[in-house]
């Protein structure tokens, strides 16, 4: 079988295919691509069997009619993370957010010389935070948006940017970069994560099968490895 998925999920998607193929699911091939591009290909009617992009995504692909609205299942949780060019150690990922307060990363925004962000739903947020703030034409100038499917990770590694806001999933074990926690409570960006059958799927049952295996209780500790948290 076939599926889509945003780069954002790639890693934690892989490994909990392994395990639905262990554990007797049929064998899942994803292919993971920008957010945009994946919705793209699916409204164009690409034969996949199964779809994984962020929660308001995979809603409206729904309501469009390009998978099947009630196998919409939230299935992970993605923070978003700040950090800088550098190396750290990959095993070790800061515990809790980079700064006290949101005060913090406005200093940190202003202070850049340029600032990485997503094409995806954590990059509009982020748009939407410095809106906010009254900062967006003061920074303007200075924002970076990752080109799709390249990580602001890579960013980093290549010094186009000398701060990067990404989920936290995407910067853990990347070269280059150093990571300094998530977003402060009072700004966080908080991303689900869900799967749905797409409706040119040819194995809808089999599909579905994959699928809740993923939305499993036998599926957490996997997906919290992966520094995700378990949606639903």
């Amino acid at each position: 079988m076939k599926a889509i998925s945003s780069m954002a999920t790639k890693a934690v998607l892989g490994a909990l295919a392994e395990e639905a193929a262990r554990s007797g699911h049929p064998r899942l091939d994803i292919e993971s691509v920008g957010g945009v591009d994946a919705a793209e290909r699916v409204r164009a009617g690409e034969d996949v069997d199964l779809v994984f992009l962020a929660d308001s995504a995979l809603r409206r692909l729904a309501e469009e009619g390009h998978v099947v609205p009630e196998t919409v299942t939230p299935l992970v949780l993605s923070q978003v993370a700040v950090a800088v060019p550098g190396e750290s150690d990959a095993a070790e990922v800061p515990a809790g957010p980079a700064f006290p307060d949101a005060e913090g990363l406005r200093s940190a925004v202003q202070a850049a010389r340029r600032i990485g962000y997503s094409t995806g739903p954590s990059g509009t947020a982020f748009l939407d935070l410095l809106t906010a703030w009254g900062m967006i034409d003061d920074v303007r100038d200075r924002l970076v948006q990752a080109r799709p499917g390249v990580p602001v990770a890579g960013l980093l590694r290549d010094r186009e940017v000398d701060l990067g806001l990404q989920q936290l999933s995407e910067l853990a074990g990347a070269p280059g970069v150093r990571i300094l926690g998530t977003l402060p409570v009072d700004c966080a960006i908080d991303t689900v994560f869900s799967g749905a059958v797409s409706r040119s799927s040819q194995h809808p049952d089999d599909a579905l099968g994959v699928l809740q295996s993923f939305a499993s209780a036998a599926s957490r500790p996997t997906i919290e490895r992966l520094h995700f948290a378990q949606a639903g």
